[in-house]
């Protein structure tokens, strides 16, 4: 996701109660390598590729969130043996001028938790908020450092040319939004869908917003767990 996991969350414990659970950091996001030498897509998807083999997940299934499902869906594009099955968790990636993915990067950082969750409270104070014991200036130096990653990935819209390469992901995939995204209108699980050669499916999540695992942790995990099976 945007902020990526500094700490275990209920999300990734809901998730881990059946399945192994490996959270691999993208560069810039809490544990991760420097970002500032990715240029651009091919750059992004290469560094992803190399995580991935790092960590010896080749052929595993592949859950993203926000910018990280951007990625989940380019690596199955550009390589499918990598992925196994695939989710896809209000992806950024396409783009549509009639209902256009908001700038959050124009937000003011006091209007961030209301723009990310449908729980803007408890979301500023679980997620935007240094954990006890954290450092506060590092603590939002992390954070700031995520969000320009981010940008270097999407600014402005998302739209990295993804709806061409869309075609080649065969995996079978899970497309899931929180019914209150927002970021990435609900309206885009069926430009992804349609997009995909894949037999897919799509989940609505309600009550949620963007930030699914966080609004929503056991009933994103429930969806997933559904779809992934045994």
């Amino acid at each position: 996701g945007l902020f990526g996991f500094p700490r275990w969350s209920p999300f990734l414990e809901a998730l881990s109660q059946r399945h192994h659970v490996v959270v691999p950091a993208l560069p810039g996001h809490p544990g991760g390598g420097d970002f500032r030498s990715l240029d651009d897509m091919p750059d992004w998807v290469s560094a992803t590729l190399d995580l991935l083999d790092a960590a010896d997940l080749e052929g595993a299934d592949l859950v993203g969130l926000g910018n990280g499902a951007t990625l989940a869906a380019e690596c199955a594009a550009f390589s499918r043996t990598t992925v196994g099955k695939l989710v896809l968790a209000a992806p950024f990636g396409l783009f549509d001028e009639r209902e256009p993915v908001l700038d959050f990067w124009a937000r003011r950082t006091s209007e961030q938790a209301a723009t990310f969750s449908a729980r803007p409270a408890e979301f500023a104070r679980d997620v935007l908020t240094p954990p006890a014991g954290a450092d506060d200036t590092e603590f939002r130096i992390v954070q700031s450092r995520a969000l320009e990653a981010a940008a270097r990935l999407l600014w402005p819209t998302g739209d990295r040319g993804l709806a061409k390469r869309l075609h080649r992901v065969r995996s079978e995939t899970l497309l899931v939004w929180g019914e209150r995204d927002a970021i990435v209108p609900t309206s885009y699980a069926k430009k992804f869908a349609s997009g995909i050669s894949g037999g897919t499916q799509t989940r609505i999540i309600p009550g949620a917003g963007h930030a699914l695992d966080f609004d929503a942790p056991e009933l994103l995990a429930a969806a997933i767990e559904e779809f992934l099976g045994d």
